[in-house]
């Protein structure tokens, strides 16, 4: 029988949620808009859920997914750093189980002076 330490966390990956959005400093990115990726690590205690086989007893990351769609369209921010932070505090928020949460804000073809494929801003939070 497989025996879990108590003081391990598990974590649920969302890669990749791609979102057409209106974030940026210039009037263009806030008018014309482009597409923002997202990565999510949730860590968390998913013992009960394996043990169970219950979606009650576990993070729906269906339900974060949601979440995650409604802070990056319900709000326009000029920095990703902003963005990256609001996506990490409401999914501490929303998703008790969640201790810790690491997300990744990319933005590709970012306005800089240069060839580059994205800006990636990354944000760890965790609870108190």
């Amino acid at each position: 029988m497989l025996k879990k330490k108590t003081s391990s966390l598990d974590v649920i990956r969302i890669h990749n949620a791609v979102f057409y959005a209106y974030h940026g400093v210039l009037s263009d990115e806030q008018s014309l808009g482009g597409k923002f990726e997202v990565d999510v690590d949730l860590f968390c205690d998913l013992s009960k859920g394996a043990k169970t086989d219950s979606l009650k007893q576990t993070v729906d990351y269906e339900r974060v997914y949601d979440c995650i769609k409604e802070l990056v369209l319900g709000k326009r921010y000029f920095l990703v750093e902003a963005l990256a932070n609001t996506i990490a505090a409401g999914i501490l928020k929303k998703f008790k189980q969640v201790q810790k949460v690491v997300v990744k804000v990319r933005k590709p073809g970012a306005p800089v002076k240069g060839v580059i494929d994205y800006v990636e801003i990354e944000t760890t939070r965790e609870r108190n």
